[in-house]
């Protein structure tokens, strides 16, 4: 699974180098939402879920998910919608309340994944089966990140963070709109505590126990939030930050989601994604639903 890339020296030679890592960026569909749910700062949760806001004004975001491939095997992180929100490949509402299991979380959130666009259809179309997959790394369980689980779930580990799921499970009353079991019904997932400190807030889990893949607590969208940090051996890496932010513009001018569960929290977590971004090492750094954020391959 280790890559090649080409480079050339003075001479006009061509040499060919050994990647560490190659990483996926992948679309998995789009998602329709109140432009302060992403970009609304303090704004109120009427703004934020779009109940007050015309539905004209409401925008089209991208659905990231990342196939990553290392040296200890291939690693998703994030499903994405699942078929079954959008059996025809083209926006069914029917479908989507169904497969959400509550009218009120359609209410706040549209989406439709194309024929082909799964994750599970695109690895087939590059040549993988839902079960190549190592480790599956949700970094969290909202909708759109785990709704396609029922897709992925012969993947050889799913995990997710202990923390996420207490949350998803035991959190506030409006958690149940937000979260629903069906999506993890019957997968086999696999719960993780922190194992070191990484971060802002010191909680992290080192995947390998070698630094490669470090999933390191951002909370304040979620508890249980984790930023998936791929770093290779000289210190250069990719930092997939999730809901933490949902653009480059979020950490560049520090405007926090309209939806969260701490804002002091949400804030100190978007601080850290800057002070990543800002790196000279940090080669990328992306969000799930950045809309300028075209499918791409990253090699180092």
């Amino acid at each position: 699974m280790i890559g090649f890339k080409e480079d050339f020296n003075a001479n006009n030679k061509k040499f060919r180098f050994m990647s560490e890592f190659k990483v996926h960026v992948l679309h998995t569909g789009k998602v329709r939402v109140s432009p302060y749910l992403p970009f609304g700062g303090k704004c109120s949760i009427l703004k934020a879920s779009g109940i007050i806001v015309p539905k004209k004004e409401w925008i089209w975001i991208p659905v990231s998910v990342y196939l990553i491939e290392h040296p200890k095997g291939l690693i998703l992180v994030d499903t994405g919608w699942g078929r079954e929100m959008s059996p025809d490949g083209v926006y069914d509402s029917k479908a989507q309340i169904k497969s959400f299991g509550c009218y009120f979380l359609y209410l706040t959130n549209q989406g439709v994944v194309e024929k082909g666009q799964t994750i599970a259809e695109q690895l087939a179309a590059m040549g993988h089966k839902t079960s190549d997959i190592d480790y599956l790394i949700l970094t969290h369980l909202d909708c759109d990140h785990a709704q396609g689980l029922k897709d992925m779930k012969d993947a050889k580990r799913i995990m997710v963070s202990r923390a996420e799921m207490e949350f998803a499970t035991h959190g506030p009353l409006e958690n149940r709109i937000r979260y629903h079991s069906k999506w993890w019904k019957d997968v086999d997932l696999e719960l993780f505590d922190w194992n070191d400190t990484e971060g802002y807030f010191n909680r992290s889990f080192d995947l390998f126990g070698d630094k490669s893949i470090q999933l390191i607590n951002i909370p304040g969208h979620c508890d249980g939030l984790v930023a998936v940090k791929i770093s290779n051996k000289d210190n250069k890496f990719v930092l997939l930050f999730s809901d933490g932010g949902y653009a480059a513009k979020s950490w560049k001018e520090m405007i926090v989601s309209g939806i969260a569960v701490n804002r002091d929290q949400q804030y100190n977590s978007l601080k850290w994604i800057r002070e990543q971004s800002m790196m000279p090492e940090c080669i990328e750094s992306i969000a799930t639903h950045d809309a300028d954020v075209l499918p791409h391959v990253i090699e180092f």
